[in-house]
């Protein structure tokens, strides 16, 4: 019997305030790294990033940022301005067996890029 799996939300980052935008480095999201570990990311784990201010979504990699960071780099920064909202988000294949149990973390953030709110599943 196979097993299925499920492409389902593991992190989310609500309403990101961009801090910045660096074209000439390589590529990237740098993302605060106590919010990297709050919200159960990794380093160089792919995420998708939604902008709420021009409806631009894309894909790119976290880099560990300074306190209250979120700076889009490479090519990602053309899709950005400081002070716009992003949504940031991973995913994770889970076992369709487990689908139900399965929770994400959802951090709302403030316009520092602080956790205003935290939630383990919808």
């Amino acid at each position: 019997m196979v097993t299925m799996q499920i492409a389902m939300l593991k992190s989310k980052l609500h309403r990101a305030t961009v801090t910045g935008s660096d074209l000439n480095y390589e590529g990237s999201i740098s993302i605060d790294s106590e919010l990297i570990d709050a919200a159960r990311l990794r380093v160089n784990e792919k995420v998708d990033v939604y902008n709420c201010n021009t409806g631009a979504r894309f894909s790119t990699y976290v880099i560990p940022g300074t306190s209250g960071q979120i700076c889009l780099n490479g090519a990602a920064a053309r899709l950005v301005q400081s002070g716009d909202h992003v949504i940031i988000v991973s995913y994770a294949l889970v076992d369709e067996s487990e689908a139900d149990e399965h929770r994400p973390v959802v951090l709302i953030l403030n316009p520092e890029n602080r956790i205003k709110d935290r939630t383990d599943g919808l």
